[in-house]
């Protein structure tokens, strides 16, 4: 295999699924988590099926060190030659108040968004390292730049990955290791479908008045990242909607 490699999580959907084709059209071999089998083994076969790339399916929970650690270890030997690695994997729950914010969700939310990045860092890095080349793109948000109403603990967390995104930098500066921290603003995927518990109506009033991001838009820019030349560290992006301006403030045409 003479491809590039990128490993994506959360790839089964939402701004995971629109890196795999944006990178599978660039000819990149493809490492695609998720926790669904079934939508990654769809996946595999229309990427496969559309462009000269392979593709290698690892469903597991990046929320569970142990399991990321057994499941990447046991990759083909060919198969650590990690070229970029995205952590996307991510989620929200509600918009209750910080002290009412059920302890359930608020747990997912940190192992998954939090402790999800740090497990695939620990473990994909030092492949990078020893081959002295890689790069770690970060999905955040541009949640971690504000806290806003009913978000604590999102925020929090994406605030957390600007701030590992940022360390790690650090930690890499004397190796030829990039690494970016992607944060969107309003994208509709199916997030906010998860946030309101696969309530849809109340997931589209999010996007009312105002043309979100897509999947696709954030894929572009993280494979312009990905695309710079060695010697460029594109080391944060901000992307929002034109009629967005910050985290609350948006400007709805029927407003």
């Amino acid at each position: 295999m003479n491809n590039k490699k990128v490993l994506i999580t959360g790839a089964s959907s939402g701004i995971g699924e629109s890196c795999a084709r944006k990178f599978a059209a660039n000819g990149y071999d493809l490492l695609l988590n998720a926790r669904s089998v079934e939508k990654l083994e769809i996946l595999k076969a229309e990427l496969e099926a559309n462009f000269p790339v392979r593709v290698y399916l690892i469903p597991f929970d990046v929320q569970d060190y142990n399991i990321v650690c057994d499941k990447l270890s046991g990759l083909p030997a060919e198969w650590k030659d990690i070229d970029v690695l995205i952590n996307n994997a991510g989620l929200v729950y509600g918009l209750d108040k910080e002290y009412e914010a059920k302890e359930a969700e608020w747990r997912i939310m940190i192992d998954t968004n939090i402790c999800g990045v740090l497990n695939m860092t620990q473990t994909v890095v030092p492949w990078m390292i020893k081959r002295k080349t890689g790069h770690i793109i970060n999905i955040g948000s541009i949640a971690g730049d504000a806290a806003y109403a009913g978000g604590g603990v999102y925020c929090a967390t994406k605030a957390a990955v600007k701030s590992l995104s940022d360390a790690l930098r650090i930690d890499l500066v004397n190796t030829p290791l990039r690494v970016t921290n992607i944060k969107p603003g309003m994208v509709e995927t199916n997030f906010s479908i998860v946030r309101f518990h696969g309530d849809k109506n109340a997931a589209d009033k999010v996007y009312e008045g105002i043309e979100p991001l897509s999947g696709d838009d954030i894929a572009e820019t993280v494979y312009f990242a990905a695309s710079a030349p060695a010697h460029v560290q594109i080391a944060e992006v901000l992307l929002m909607p034109t009629r967005q301006a910050s985290a609350t403030v948006v400007s709805r045409q029927n407003d």
